[in-house]
């Protein structure tokens, strides 16, 4: 484990982003659709391989008798539920179907090698209404995907962390000039992602919108710019994210939520999740979370790596 630690400034990804708000960015996906086929991948070239390298390794110790970890560790490969079309988050790259990359997807391959030793990782694309599913009948041992904690999912599985802040914010076309802010939604088609915080989140800011859902982002993404809906509520993130991919979709005002993320875990199962949450925690102390930030997200937010929020700072947490 290195000892060196990181400058960080004590600010948040949605102040970081801020900074940036006169670029007009485009909006893309964070959850696949749901598929029974799992993509194998170790490691990749992200530019990662110094950070891989001096990653923590969990000692014996860590590693109880039949436990989950024990379980990971005896299979080799830890199976995580994550997108493949979010990118900056986890992107699949077309050309090398197994080479998976962005922050999301390295955080992933961090834990693979904390459990395992290996960034061994397989893929299981879920759709943002299937996560907890897989969580409950074991298809996965872990959800990174942008997954927003909340007390009613907690009920049903475990969350790790938070790891990091987002928030709600809203994409328009690129042409439209009529919608700047939450302020402009009401009496328009508002489009949302199935089983996203944006469900509920635009009933409340604007009770005379007409809401209408999609299973996956890219669907969702799809449908404004075709004209089927006015806007789109998404993760600010995932919007910033995908600022290279759609030149047709702007970003437009701020983000008017908090969302933070935590990682999907097993239900009833407390000793993966303290074991997760230390190896967040040590992640975070020795500079590693800041330098995968920086080399993902990083890319398209101004300043430096922002401060994680305290693991179980929040309700469901």
């Amino acid at each position: 484990m290195r000892n060196t630690r990181l400058s960080r400034r004590r600010l948040t990804l949605i102040t970081a982003v801020l900074a940036t708000a006169s670029v007009a960015v485009a909006g893309c996906g964070g959850s696949s659709d749901d598929s029974s086929s799992a993509v194998p991948t170790s490691g990749g070239d992200s530019g990662l391989d110094a950070v891989y390298a001096d990653a923590p390794v969990a000692g014996d110790d860590a590693i109880l008798s039949d436990s989950t970890m024990a379980e990971i560790k005896e299979r080799g490969v830890l199976r995580v539920a994550a997108a493949l079309d979010a990118p900056l988050l986890s992107q699949q790259d077309p050309s090398n179907p197994d080479d998976v990359e962005g922050f999301d997807i390295d955080l992933a391959k961090m834990l693979a090698i904390y459990i395992i030793g290996e960034p061994n990782i397989e893929i299981v694309p879920p759709a943002s209404e299937t996560r907890e599913a897989l969580l409950q009948n074991g298809t996965v041992d872990v959800v990174f995907n942008t997954y927003t904690i909340t007390e009613e999912r907690a009920q049903q599985i475990n969350f790790a962390g938070p790891y990091f802040t987002s928030g709600l914010a809203i994409a328009v076309t690129a042409d439209n000039d009529d919608i700047s802010g939450v302020d402009d939604l009401d009496g328009k088609t508002v489009i949302v992602g199935a089983n996203t915080p944006a469900v509920t989140a635009v009933p409340e800011v604007a009770p005379g919108a007409e809401v209408t859902s999609f299973a996956t982002d890219p669907q969702a993404v799809q449908a404004l710019v075709q004209g089927r809906g006015d806007a789109y509520v998404q993760d600010y993130t995932l919007l910033v994210a995908a600022a290279a991919n759609d030149d047709n979709i702007k970003v437009v005002g701020e983000p008017f939520t908090e969302e933070p993320y935590g990682i999907g875990l097993p239900p009833d199962d407390q000793d993966f999740k303290d074991f997760v949450n230390d190896w967040l925690q040590q992640i975070e102390d020795d500079g590693s979370w800041a330098e995968i930030f920086e080399a993902t997200l990083g890319t398209v937010v101004e300043g430096d790596a922002p401060t994680p929020p305290e693991i179980g700072s929040v309700p469901g947490s």
